[in-house]
């Protein structure tokens, strides 16, 4: 079930959905009930198989997901023999470093067998850490075994391991340690499983991302279309309204020549001959010029508007920016 941009309300009712079927157990057999983020705000709900991976027991539900764990370390993977031959690598004392060895060679083997790939882990964050890469589908995971009480004096507790996946995006339970009625041998596969619970849950990610994505540019694209159309509007405007400009100015110049015309019918006789000529000259003058700026002295054409520049766009994008999809808005 996908949540592309629920509410507070709507996430609220499927969290109680959710827990009223996990106390009243109405999972389906040897699945559960996962949820993970979808972007920013979206959530999916999906079954998962197996036990949740941070329930108290983490025991597999079968022998089928149990991961072998070899005895000795032969033929042993690439990424697992650097780390053995690191000695400022898993600093712990001698019998649990070949227990993390030969439980990480046991998780990459089974991880090859299912077709994904193995790889050394570039960084730790301390000396006392060792782990691999596990890569599912474009998706890499990094695993790590460390001491859990380095410090302790206590023999039992000294002796327990910690497995830890990094956390990246996910907000998945990924932490498993060493207790009295399992050890981490045992949750070996639950522990890949989750690996591949959250390859999952990051191809969905992904596609739901490529999907904002693509409906983001669509938005874009529609609001580009129409912010060219009111700035194209925007220079016909400028235009038509240079032309009614000139067309008032030529129609009260027009006026005047007229005028001018009958106040010389009228002094005709009268005035002074040579003022009269002048005025005459004048008046041939005006109308000439007057009949030039007049725009409908012949049929306009709808002009041929120029690509709007990006400052032109910005007043219609309504908060997009010209540049792009992805660009801050309003830059």
């Amino acid at each position: 079930m996908r949540l592309a941009d629920p509410d507070d309300d709507e996430v609220a009712e499927w969290r109680r959905v959710v827990d009223y079927a996990k106390r009243h157990g109405l999972e389906p057999p040897g699945r559960r009930i996962e949820k993970a983020r979808l972007g920013a705000r979206g959530w999916v709900f999906y079954l998962a198989d197996g036990a949740h991976p941070n329930s108290r027991s983490q025991q597999p539900s079968d022998t089928s997901s149990m991961v072998p764990v070899p005895t000795r370390l032969s033929s042993i993977h690439p990424a697992v023999a650097a780390i053995r031959g690191n000695k400022d690598q898993l600093v712990m004392p001698s019998a649990l470093r070949r227990r993390t060895l030969l439980m990480l060679q046991g998780l990459a083997a089974e991880a090859v067998r299912r077709g994904y790939v193995v790889k050394r882990v570039s960084s730790y964050y301390s000396w006392r850490e060792g782990g691999v890469e596990v890569v599912v589908d474009g998706f890499t995971c990094t695993v790590t075994v460390r001491q859990e009480f380095p410090q302790s004096t206590n023999p039992e507790r000294s002796e327990r391991l910690v497995i830890e996946l990094d956390h990246g995006r996910s907000v998945r339970p990924g932490r498993w340690r060493d207790r009295k009625a399992r050890v981490l041998e045992d949750a070996l596969g639950v522990i890949l499983g989750e690996v591949e619970a959250r390859a999952l849950e990051e191809a969905q990610r992904l596609e739901h991302d490529k999907e904002a994505r693509a409906a983001r540019e669509a938005r874009w694209q529609a609001a580009m279309e129409e912010a060219k159309k009111r700035a194209v509007r925007d220079q016909l405007g400028v235009l038509l309204r240079d032309q009614a400009g000139r067309w008032q100015e030529a129609a009260v110049l027009g006026a005047y020549c007229d005028a001018l015309e009958r106040c010389l019918a009228q002094l005709c006789g009268t005035a002074d001959e040579s003022a009269l000529e002048s005025a005459g000259r004048w008046l041939e003058w005006a109308r000439e010029f007057t009949q030039s700026i007049d725009p409908l002295n012949r049929l306009p054409e709808i002009p041929t508007p120029r690509e709007p520049t990006p400052d032109e766009l910005k007043p219609h994008l309504r908060g997009w920016s010209p540049y792009g999809s992805e660009h801050r808005r309003g830059l």
